[in-house]
């Protein structure tokens, strides 16, 4: 009991770590992570250096993620040891300099190749129509089960600038974070065809009252959001980041808008707003964009067929992509132009998020996905039941106080409660 309570001393030092582990907004998350780049990259992210040939490739594990540089000319190359039953994805997210000036072609190429040369996949991400500097990412695979790169052995992921040949574009290297993911083959074999009959129908926009609630600034520290209507503010140039949990057999429909802005400045910004969908492995599903005159704007992604193994056989790239359970991000930029029109900000963002669809047991795995639990939405959901505080326990657990001790922390505050309500208690009974 004396412990506790001696621990329970401790609480204000621990809350001021928790309020610090928890990305209370994308403002707070990016400057910690990148001195202003815009982008927070995940804790603790291994830093490793690309090698410019095959020769000095670097290795790159399975659940773990990298921070590295990629130069404004010539290609990076990193090892993967794969075997040959399980599929990869080596999703790619990068970053260039808040104050960069780039081109609508201007991005990134993904690949991984066999120790032959033999390209298994090819991956790209643009900046796109909003000629805004902000994370792009692009996702290299290698499929168990297809014509190429079926044997067990050494792989290597190529990562390239695109570049458009633009005089305005800026030189210079951009940030990289890498995060591979392997997915086991199945225990059984399954279907090998998608779904053909699925309900593409678009329902009605929720419009529930709306919630507040902040974004991550990366993918590391998406705020998870479950089914509703939730606002947030957005500066230009700024990325937000959103998780959704989708199960097995469930659907996502997602609307944007942006709000009107309050001055009286006129004009008209193409591509103002974009809001992208990617999924558990940040592997690009859809995205739509918003021109903005002042004015309140709304749109809403495709719908997509309900969460399922077998899509990944649909010729369609959105279909295919939601393949498996989990994490479905949604990525949400203003470019840099709507301060020029508009003023800085900030403007009102309102997502409308449905989840339709019965969850099932999705897809026997023979072994398990690494990182574990990529696949399940149980985390997910965890983190959307803490709200905008995190959950004493991680947000402890991050700031360096062990998970025993943690519980301790709790012990002591319920049991300090508990005497001080029957202090309370005897105080208020009457006297004889």
């Amino acid at each position: 009991m004396t412990a506790a309570l001696a621990l329970t001393a401790l609480l204000p030092t621990s809350a001021a770590c928790a309020a610090s582990a928890a990305p209370a907004s994308a403002e707070t998350s990016a400057v910690s992570a990148n001195g202003g780049s815009g982008y927070a990259f995940a804790p603790g992210a291994r830093t490793v250096t690309g090698a410019t040939g095959t020769t000095d490739a670097v290795p790159l594990e399975p659940g773990t993620t990298y921070r590295s540089t990629l130069p404004d000319k010539g290609g990076l190359y990193f090892r993967l040891e794969l075997a040959a039953d399980t599929t990869s994805y080596v999703p790619v997210t990068a970053v260039p300099p808040s104050t960069a000036t780039v081109s609508a072609s201007d991005g990134i190429e993904v690949s991984i190749e066999d120790a032959n040369g033999t390209a298994c996949d090819y991956g790209s991400a643009r900046f796109g129509a909003g000629l805004s500097p902000r994370p792009v990412t692009a996702v290299g695979r290698r499929d168990a089960g297809r014509a190429l790169c079926q044997d067990a052995g050494t792989y290597y992921l190529v990562v390239e600038r695109l570049v458009s040949g633009s005089r305005t574009t800026t030189p210079g290297s951009w940030d990289l974070e890498i995060a591979p993911v392997t997915e086991p083959a199945l225990a059984k074999a399954g279907a090998t065809t998608a779904p053909e009959a699925w309900n593409s129908a678009s329902p009605e926009p929720l419009t529930a009252e709306p919630r507040r609630r902040t974004a991550g600034a990366g993918f590391a520290t998406a705020r998870t959001l479950d089914q509703g209507v939730w606002q947030t503010d957005i500066t230009p140039g700024q990325t937000l980041y959103y998780a959704v949990p989708v199960d097995w057999g469930q659907q996502l429909h997602t609307t944007v808008d942006l709000g009107s802005t309050s001055g009286d400045a006129h004009g008209y910004v193409s591509a103002a707003l974009n809001l992208s969908l990617y999924n558990p492995v940040r592997g690009y599903v859809d995205d739509v964009s918003l021109g903005y005159d002042g004015t309140q704007k709304s749109s809403s992604l495709d719908p997509l067929p309900p969460v399922a193994y077998a899509n990944r056989y649909a010729v369609s790239g959105a279909e295919s992509s939601v393949r498996f359970a989990g994490a479905y991000y949604l990525v949400v930029h203003l470019t840099g132009q709507t301060a020029d029109t508009f003023g800085k900000g900030p403007y009102g963002v309102t997502l409308h998020v449905r989840v339709d669809g019965t969850p099932n047991s999705g897809p026997a795995y023979a072994g398990s996905p690494v990182p574990k639990g990529v696949f399940d939405v149980s985390s997910d959901r965890g983190s959307l039941v803490a709200g905008d505080g995190a959950t004493a326990m991680r947000a402890l657990a991050v700031g360096g106080i062990g998970t025993g001790t943690a519980l301790l922390l709790v012990l002591g505050v319920w049991t300090l409660t508990a005497r001080r309500a029957q202090i309370r208690a005897n105080a208020q009974k009457p006297t004889a």
